[in-house]
């Protein structure tokens, strides 16, 4: 029953009892005050604020607060207590994040839901989740799963409590984007789309990819939230509002239907290399940059944390041209940008429409920048110099490898009550063969392998709408879509993919990718779809890899 009710039971709560005084509005959603401020939409898009390790830690405290918009919407973030919001990471390879997380979300009220999600052999941190639990994702770090590192199974924070992390990087953890943002099951739509995140940056990129060494670097944070007066979507009304550094780009119904868009001041004609995460809750993006009609090429550095190219340990990367690049919910893409020139007129930065199945969102084209030239420099940072020789070891001959295991999994969807049509819909992710079942913390492994083991997963996707396929701790290989081999320049390594929608005849979409279970990490986690309200009524499973014989 509370897997079912516990995301609208959330902002029902919080709007119910949260005091009026803590935050102040003003007009056209903007905030002033209150403890998650947001610009106002059509606002000049301001790199995140930046902390960064020093003698191999970065030691920092974060508070997860909420407030409500004047749209009547419900946010959340994870501020310093200073009030930095949502801030960028930087550690190297080697390096320790220690983050004192404290809840600070008011209680919920008397009679709110609760679940048992921990027994005393499993608890880390509180043992009864409820409508206002926390816990932090370190979302595609190569990490442990252990309390107190990045484990999400059994790690609640409740209102009022903190929590230590202690977050180790391997010294072979690729350089690139990683974030981080809440993953309480059930709850963790709701957390997202109300903007606790921020991005992880790992160090040392120009010693894999030459390229990006003295560019001025742009971080790009994508968001969804809810879109204000819920206009039911449908054309170029979407299912989701999006974001850019936290600067609205809000449908809007008049003056005529449209976005307004945020705007990125560039120097014309200067190269830049942007990290772009797209850390909506459920939002796909397919980023296109586009000078007087004509889509820019965009020079891909990695994918998912992972520089493109490096994969095999014996090279440095290759840029990889495109003109888009489709990011999922979760995915990052890094990629070098060629400012417009002077001769240029319309220069914008948009995501195409995006058909996600007759049951999936709204992802309509949209302007989400308008690229206003400058002379002069923006002020932002450069992108370091490579400070030694390449080493990129951690995936070395995992595609020359000879499988240990293969699966078949698969994603599916039912209505929970047929008779109904409003009823909650139920998500799975089944290993074939076995009974699909809703994701429930103390639910047994799904699949157990061993530390050392290499793996072939197909991923089908049996339902009418897109799915996004996410592994913690790990990377994995793409090998094939659809059964067919993918070409040598796509055959990267992320820790997001996305599975389209099945036609309703003919055979199952699917990926099969290579899972590399060769590193440290050992214990329980887990694999999901990164579409976050379909994780959170159940398209999660639990994999345990147990410790090398």
């Amino acid at each position: 029953m509370f897997a079912d009710v516990r995301r609208v039971l959330l902002v029902a709560a919080v709007l119910l009892f949260l005091p009026a005084a803590a935050f102040s509005q003003t007009a056209g959603g903007s905030q002033s005050g209150g403890p998650c401020p947001r610009p106002a939409a059509g606002s000049v898009v301001s790199p995140p604020p930046e902390l960064f390790s020093v003698n191999g830690v970065l030691n920092l405290q974060l508070n997860y607060l909420t407030t409500v918009d004047s749209a009547g919407r419900t946010l959340f973030c994870l501020n310093t207590p200073n009030g930095l919001q949502g801030p960028t990471l930087h550690v190297m390879p080697g390096d320790t994040l220690n983050v004192t997380v404290t809840n600070l979300v008011p209680a919920p009220p008397p009679g709110s839901p609760t679940e048992v999600v921990s027994n005393p052999s499993n608890t880390c941190g509180d043992m009864t989740m409820t409508i206002t639990s926390l816990n932090v994702h370190y979302h595609g770090t190569n990490t442990a799963p252990t309390c107190h590192s990045d484990e999400v199974i059994h790690t609640i924070i409740n209102s009022g409590e903190s929590f230590q992390y202690s977050v180790h990087f391997p010294t072979d953890e690729p350089p690139g984007l990683y974030w981080y943002h809440p993953h309480v099951h059930g709850i963790a739509e709701a957390a997202v789309q109300g903007g606790a995140s921020g991005v992880i940056i790992v160090g040392g990129i120009a010693n894999i990819q030459p390229a990006v060494a003295g560019l001025p670097e742009r971080v790009l944070v994508f968001r969804d939230q809810n879109v204000a007066g819920s206009p039911a979507p449908g054309g170029v009304i979407p299912a989701w509002d999006l974001s850019l550094n936290y600067v609205p780009i809000p449908y809007v119904s008049t003056p005529q239907p449209g976005f307004i868009p945020s705007i990125i001041k560039i120097k014309q004609g200067q190269k830049e290399f942007w990290r772009v995460a797209n850390s909506s809750a459920d939002t796909i993006l397919d980023l296109q940059v586009v000078y007087d009609g004509v889509a820019q090429p965009l020079s891909i550095v990695g994918f998912d944390g992972v520089p493109v190219e490096s994969q095999d340990g014996t090279q440095p990367g290759k840029l990889l041209t495109q003109t888009d690049v489709l990011i999922p919910p979760a995915g990052r893409a890094e990629f070098i940008v060629t400012g417009p020139s002077a001769a240029v007129q319309n220069a914008t930065l948009k995501t195409l429409r995006i058909d996600t199945g007759p049951a999936g969102d709204n992802d309509p084209e949209r302007t989400v920048a308008v690229l206003q030239k400058t002379t002069a420099a923006p002020s932002l940072p450069m992108t370091e110099s490579a400070t030694g020789p390449f080493t990129g070891t951690r995936f070395a001959g995992l595609a020359a490898a000879t499988p240990t295991a293969k699966r078949k999994l698969y994603f599916s969807e039912v209505i929970s009550d047929p008779t109904n049509p409003l009823s909650p819909t139920n998500f799975f992710i089944t290993v074939d063969g076995a009974t699909p079942t809703l994701f429930d913390a103390n639910n047994p492994p799904a699949i157990t392998t061993t530390q050392g083991s290499v793996e072939d997963w197909v991923i089908e996707n049996r339902t009418p709408e897109h799915h996004e396929f996410h592994m913690h701790q790990i990377h994995f290989l793409l090998l094939e879509l659809n059964g067919v081999p993918v070409t040598p320049d796509q055959r990267q390594l992320f820790d997001m993919y996305q599975v389209p929608f099945w036609s309703g005849t003919g055979p199952y979409p699917s990926i099969k990718v290579r899972m590399d279970f060769r590193g440290p990490d050992i214990g329980d986690f887990v694999y999901h779809c990164h579409i976050l309200g379909h994780e959170d009524n159940g398209m999660m499973a639990i994999i345990r890899v147990l410790p090398h014989p």
